[in-house]
């Protein structure tokens, strides 16, 4: 099980004597590392490359389980147990896909260039997925990660700006990147990782038609193979390790920006040692613990996470690619670590809630004060444990995450205060809230492990240096009382080296000191801690001259009004009132809107679950509406918002923002012109409305 270690709370981080400058703070780190910053693995001075990050962790741990994924079973349609393979298994099918890639390209495809050259990785997160990395890392190759979900757009981009020569995909993925690959212009060959002539254990979307496939090669040139051919290639043709330099590329991570074109995060080699390292000072993972490996190994706080259990010599599990049945994934592995995202912490509290402190009866009563005894206890600093209350209650609610989970983390988004205290004492556990992005290979800040105060995102890394500064157009100056406020500018090992093939966006990115410039802007507490406030992008003007962050005001209302799946704020400078276009969550919103079309005392009938055209009715109801926006006032209200920050008008909708239908990048960041554009005749009849409505009251 992890070991935390003990920091003071009270000073999370300092400010470095005389490194204070005009419109900026002094640099700020974490307190425990203020004299030097993290860039490697205190147990493995010597690891400097992800290549010998594995060789490490194989020469600690050759037989022990590391990898685990659950095989589909046909004939039940459901998936088995999960089934492991050892360090030293996973490192003989390195070395045989990693030959065969070799052996592949040079004789094969007839290149003279053998290493340095990028190869694609397309699927969800499975062992195929970690061999093809480590493939790379053997033979000194540079992975571009495709997102799962990109549309052929981004692909056709990605692919040709990293001149990606092979894909290695998942099999649902071939005919989509066949019918584009007369526009990939180095593209040569597909790999897939699901078997194309045994299909009896393939899951329902590995299922391929190999005439199709056949087909549409033939026609493009490009050559089809499944992973376990380049396997056996590999093995009849070995080849030396090629290591690669700490200071080299590893990959190239694509951000996919709400404007413009992705852009590729160069992330080297010494780039993400320097992650590795500081993650583990923040919690001593140990071999023991079991690590859930569901967020998406193309994003890079996913391949992080993994990078860390291959230095410690802990078990992954993949998640079997369901959203749907991912608690039965977690039921099935038990894990000791879970990191997620806002949203499923929000539906996890929503259900708990509702079996707890709001279940009727004796059980409701004894939840409410047992949870409200282990929140006194949190907030005044004696921790998420309680002899009685743990024994009588909240064993039996850690079963709903398998029952051994010892830390949850989470980040890409806030959470609301009173979500992040109920997780933290009704499952015993740490709830570490992290800050970070790709440029930094995911890591900034996080919370420390006791931390019993919420609505901040921690102190600076151990291997993260900060510090603010001014951004008077917005009125956010290092001057502020009670606290200093700015835009985050982050340096250390973990930052990338820049943006590839884009010497101007780097440029604008990295100053020539080494500071990233975030674009959020923040408040460093007494404490050390910081929180994150706004953003620099994506704010406009009202007519009567008030600055707007829509993005603050979306994560205020999406983390504190249950309501709220998705919303999308609108207002530009010639409207004096903001307008939202929500789509509600199912759960909450069904009966709180028959709650209100029956307050009345008419003859109206509850909508049923699962009745959809009364659904819409409910949606499109004037009472509904007027009733949703008042909650999402108190929402705001309870948030902070002004009262200039707070919409006047709603058009609800079951319409989601995804990235098929280009509204949300893969990252889940809302694309604002597209959501816009999509709905723009219900944001004129909402201001119309407004319009009418002021004209009565003339």
């Amino acid at each position: 099980m992890p070991v935390f270690p003990k920091y003071d709370l009270e000073k999370q981080s300092i400010e470095l004597p005389g490194t204070k400058t005009p419109g900026a703070t002094g640099h700020y780190r974490h307190a425990a590392f203020a004299d030097e910053l993290v860039s490697h693995i205190r147990s493995a001075p010597h690891v400097e490359t992800l290549y010998e990050l594995f060789q490490h962790g194989l020469a600690q741990f050759p037989d022990k389980e590391f990898i685990g994924h659950r095989p589909y079973n046909p004939t039940t349609r459901t998936y088995d147990s999960f089934t492991w393979e050892t360090f030293q298994q996973i490192d003989q099918r390195i070395n045989a896909f990693g030959s065969g890639i070799m052996h592949l390209n040079e004789s094969f495809l007839g290149n003279s260039q053998l290493n340095r050259w990028a190869l694609g990785i397309w699927s969800l997160g499975r062992p195929e997925w970690y061999i093809t990395e480590m493939s790379c890392y053997f033979y000194n190759l540079v992975n571009v990660a495709l997102y799962d979900t990109l549309g052929p757009d981004s692909i056709e981009y990605v692919s040709n700006h990293a001149e990606i020569r092979v894909v290695v995909c998942s099999a649902n993925h071939i005919v989509a990147l066949l019918k584009i690959a007369h526009k990939l212009s180095s593209l040569q060959a597909i790999i897939s990782m699901d078997s194309l002539y045994d299909t009896s254990r393939s899951a329902p979307n590995a299922v391929v038609d190999l005439n199709v496939i056949r087909s549409l090669s033939n026609e493009n040139g490009i050559k089809v193979y499944d992973f376990e051919e380049i396997e056996a290639l590999g093995k009849e043709f070995p080849r030396p390790h090629t290591p690669p330099k700490k200071d080299e590329v590893a990959t190239l991570c694509y951000t996919s920006g709400t404007t413009g074109q992705p852009k590729g995060a160069m992330l080297t080699h010494k780039n993400f040692i320097a992650a590795v390292g500081t993650c583990y000072e923040g919690t001593h993972i140990a071999p023991d613990d079991v690590v859930l490996s569901y967020l998406p190994l193309a994003h890079i706080m996913g391949r992080v996470g993994i990078l860390v259990s291959t230095s410690v010599g802990c078990k992954t599990g993949f998640f079997h690619g369901d959203m749907l049945a991912l608690m039965d994934d977690v039921n099935e592995l038990k894990p000791t670590f879970f990191t997620t995202v806002p949203r499923l912490l929000n539906r996890i509290y929503a259900r708990v809630v509702a079996a707890t402190v709001d279940a009727p009866g004796a059980v409701g009563k004894l939840s409410r004060h047992a949870v409200a005894v282990k929140l006194a206890n949190l907030h005044a600093g004696k921790g998420v444990h309680h002899p009685l209350w743990d024994r009588l209650l909240f064993n039996k609610v850690k079963m709903a995450l398998g029952g051994r989970v010892q830390v949850l983390g989470t980040g890409s988004a806030p959470v609301a205060k009173e979500v992040l205290d109920f997780l933290r004492v009704v499952f015993s556990c740490v709830v570490a809230e992290g800050y970070g992005s790709t440029e930094t290979t995911s890591i900034a800040t996080v919370t420390l492990p006791d931390e019993h105060v919420s609505g901040h995102v921690g102190c600076p890394r151990p291997g993260i240096e900060l510090k603010l500064v001014d951004v008077p157009e917005l009125n956010y100056l290092t001057t502020d009382q009670p606290f200093p406020r700015g835009e985050i500018q982050l340096r250390g090992a973990p930052i990338f080296k820049g943006y590839f093939k884009d010497e101007a966006s780097t440029r604008e990115a990295v100053d020539p000191e080494g500071w990233l410039a975030t674009g959020d802007i923040g408040v460093m507490d007494d404490r050390g801690c910081l929180t994150i406030v706004d953003r620099k992008k994506n704010i406009f003007k009202l007519a009567q001259g008030e600055y707007v962050a829509p993005e603050k005001i979306e994560n205020i209302l999406t983390a504190r009004c249950n309501l709220v799946m998705q919303i999308y704020v609108h207002g530009d400078s010639l409207e004096s009132m903001l307008v939202a276009v929500a789509i509600p969550d199912p759960e909450t919103f069904l009966p709180f809107a028959n709650a209100v079309v029956t307050s009345e005392g008419n003859d109206a009938q509850e909508v049923k679950p699962g009745d959809m055209e009364g659904y819409a009715r409910l949606l499109s109801d004037p009472r509904v509406k007027a009733a949703f926006i008042q909650e999402l006032e108190k929402a705001g209200r309870v948030g902070g918002l002004n009262g200039y920050e707070l919409a006047k008008k709603v058009h609800l909708t079951t319409d989601m923002f995804s990235v098929e239908n280009g509204m949300v990048t893969p990252t889940l960041k809302i694309r604002r012109p597209q959501v816009r554009e999509y709905f723009k005749e219900h944001i004129q009849a909402m201001y119309e409305e407004l319009r009418q409505m002021v004209s009565a009251k003339l």
